[in-house]
């Protein structure tokens, strides 16, 4: 019991990043039409951030204090870059899906050998404040800190974009543009800055990502966003287009499917079940969980 109940925090802190590289990634591809395959280069880029402010941003002390501040900064980052790539390397290639792959394809590599350039490709351990290493104790299950905190953070994410999409004008906008698009054009709603809006969103979320990534795998290395990406695009496929609900939902489902097979079964045949369980999916509702059926 107790080491199920370490496996369910563990699944929960793995769901929790799954999801903020995915939940961008849908809204992206759901409203957008946009595979954006640097997406998960992206992640790596928010945990590079992280971690230059942990290692080199001497001027606080305190480690939780400077962590804040970290994830802070990679949010910042990842939304200067979200700009900067839709603007100048997407908004012209609107449409062109090939086109959209390959550019971001060609980004995504550009982005890992810059990274690993720069900081070079060997593993860097980012400091982490004493509460992260720590652990609580749950029904007896020793939990660690990190996990905790991943999860909450990827909860109140999760929960403020569930607002934001309900309530927000914008976020109706974006709601009707997955729905149909063209009636959103038709009504003359500037759907060009809702996309610039989507990208700018999606990219902060994996760089949000990214930062708690660094912690919960104890360092980053430049493959790092790019290992996950497979997952990402399954949690993608499983959680259905454009719905959040949905890919919160499939993070989980992916995580504990990863984890429970990987601990009770064999190391490494938990990526084979989650194989198993996206092709489950799609035999029965292609359209993935809480995904919309497509229109004749």
């Amino acid at each position: 019991m107790t080491t199920l109940i370490v496996l369910t925090a563990t699944s929960l802190g793995l769901a929790g990043l799954y999801f903020l590289l995915s939940s961008g990634l849908s809204l992206i591809f759901g409203l957008m039409d946009v595979l954006n395959v640097a997406h998960a280069a992206i992640f790596g880029v928010g945990g590079y951030a992280a971690w230059v402010v942990m290692d080199r941003f001497n001027l606080i002390d305190s480690l939780a204090a400077r962590f804040a501040v970290a994830t802070v900064v990679a949010v910042i980052f990842g939304c200067v870059l979200g700009y900067f790539v839709e603007r100048t390397l997407i908004a012209r290639n609107y449409g062109d899906h090939l086109t959209q792959i390959l550019i971001t394809l060609g980004l995504a590599f550009v982005m890992e050998g810059l990274i690993g350039g720069i900081f070079s490709y060997s593993p860097q351990s980012i400091a982490q404040p004493a509460w992260f290493t720590d652990v609580t104790v749950i029904l007896g299950g020793r939990i660690p800190n990190s996990r905790i905190l991943i999860f909450g953070i990827s909860a109140l994410v999760l929960v403020s974009l569930l607002v934001f999409m309900k309530k927000s004008k914008y976020g109706l906008i974006i709601r009707a543009g997955v729905e149909n698009r063209r009636m959103v054009q038709a009504l003359g709603i500037d759907v060009a800055r809702s996309f610039t809006f989507v990208f700018v969103l999606g990219a902060a979320l994996a760089c949000l990502g990214g930062a708690l990534g660094a912690v919960y795998f104890t360092g980053i290395t430049p493959a790092l966003g790019p290992n996950l990406l497979i997952f990402a695009f399954i949690v993608v496929i499983i959680g259905g287009l454009g719905s959040i609900g949905g890919t919160a939902i499939a993070a989980a489902l992916v995580a504990f499917t990863q984890q429970i097979v990987n601990f009770y079964v064999s190391t490494g045949l938990g990526d084979i079940a989650v194989v198993g369980l996206l092709a489950a999916v799609l035999l029965l509702r292609p359209q993935g969980l809480l995904g919309r059926v497509a229109s004749a």
